[in-house]
């Protein structure tokens, strides 16, 4: 399906940081819900062609996550991090790990504003340990899982599957 709404990734050249601004055809409870309910997360996240799989997700300040990716092949990608603060339905502050980069950490932070006719916009921000972590990021074909998950997000508003 292809949205109305196209993801606005930016990454600036020499800055530690890259923003995604999304807006959504969904009220701003539903999107947060989406972002922090393990059972619709594993259905959009990320890329597709992948299964995902929910280690832990306790999406409440000082909790924790961890996730995989399993692709077609059996190859895995896993992620985890630590909710600093979750603030319902706001924001979401988070760290974020690639274990296949072991160490290289970024902190996160998603800001979920209420628009118009029951819509929201998405801001996320990531800031990384060093601008060639940013850049190792935007490297990685991060922008095609960000793409695809937001689609497949799209998808589930437009089926009513998020409730």
């Amino acid at each position: 399906m292809k949205s109305k709404n196209e993801t606005k990734i930016v990454g600036e050249s020499g800055k530690q940081e890259i923003i995604i601004i999304r807006e959504f055809e969904a009220p701003r409870e539903l999107v947060f819900k989406a972002y922090t309910d393990p059972e619709l997360l594993k259905l959009w996240l990320g890329p597709r062609g992948y299964e995902m799989h929910v280690d832990k997700f306790d999406a409440r300040s000082g909790g924790e996550y961890r996730y995989v990716h399993t692709g077609k092949e059996g190859e895995e990608y896993g992620f985890r991090g630590v909710f600093h603060e979750v603030n319902q339905p706001e924001t979401i502050t988070q760290t974020f790990e690639f274990e296949g980069a072991k160490g290289h950490v970024s902190l996160e932070k998603a800001t979920f504003e209420a628009l118009p006719g029951n819509r929201t916009r998405v801001t996320g921000l990531s800031i990384y340990q060093s601008v060639a972590d940013r850049d190792m990021m935007l490297r990685s074909n991060m922008e095609t899982g960000v793409n695809e998950g937001h689609q497949r997000l799209d998808e589930l508003f437009e089926q009513a599957l998020v409730k």
